[in-house]
């Protein structure tokens, strides 16, 4: 099975390039992620007959959303974080909007495994937002993929906006205090692989400098 995942900062732009019909005709890939879709599905033409296709939005227009396009017939769709885990991990809007309601995850459901697409909140350039992608947003990520974990074994993937160690960006000594590689992000990380999910990419490439995960 291949797995694709892509943060496209806007389905319409690499729609309108080719982009993405390049990659799905040169790769075929069997499930495709995508993130940063920043689009409603009624605002662009697609024609991908041999995938399933789901999309879940931003509240807000041209911002943030999440996509799956799979050849594998899902069991089902889940958007968002249950709202038990909401209320739990206290995931709640700030001065930014609400992460909630910014089409962020898309979990599916398949005979065998989940899948999950990921648009992790930016911390921002000033950490305005470090707060509640720190203490709320990633504790509350994690405890849904030990959620889903109890049914099924889960791969997760998207764009977690953080390097998790020094191999994984240009310049890590000058960026410690930048949004992206800040100690807690970085924790952040940390605290899924201690909880046993597996960095496939450093797995199979663990010194490899430039290639940045």
């Amino acid at each position: 099975m291949k797995l694709y995942s892509w943060n496209v900062n806007g389905i319409r732009a690499v729609l309108a390039k080719g982009a993405l019909q390049q990659l799905i005709t040169e790769h075929d890939p069997d499930i495709l992620c995508l993130q940063e879709t920043k689009a409603e599905r009624n605002q662009f033409e697609v024609d991908f007959p041999q995938y399933e296709e789901h999309f879940f939005s931003a509240a807000k227009k041209g911002y943030s959303g999440t996509a799956i396009f799979t050849k594998i017939r899902p069991l089902q769709f889940v958007d968002g974080f249950p709202e038990d885990i909401i209320a739990r991990y206290k995931v709640e809007g700030d001065v930014y909007g609400d992460p909630n309601a910014e089409g962020r995850i898309i979990a599916a459901e398949f005979d065998e495994f989940w899948v999950v697409t990921v648009y992790t909140p930016n911390s921002k350039r000033d950490l305005s937002r470090l707060e509640i992608r720190h203490q709320h947003w990633d504790r509350a990520f994690l405890a849904y993929m030990q959620l889903l974990e109890t049914s099924k074994p889960v791969l997760f993937c998207g764009d977690l906006n953080a390097a998790h160690t020094e191999i994984d960006l240009a310049r890590p000594k000058e960026n410690q205090k930048s949004a992206g590689y800040t100690p807690e992000e970085r924790e952040g990380i940390q605290n899924y692989i201690n909880a046993g999910f597996v960095d496939s990419f450093r797995a199979a490439h663990p010194n490899e400098i430039g290639a940045y995960t």
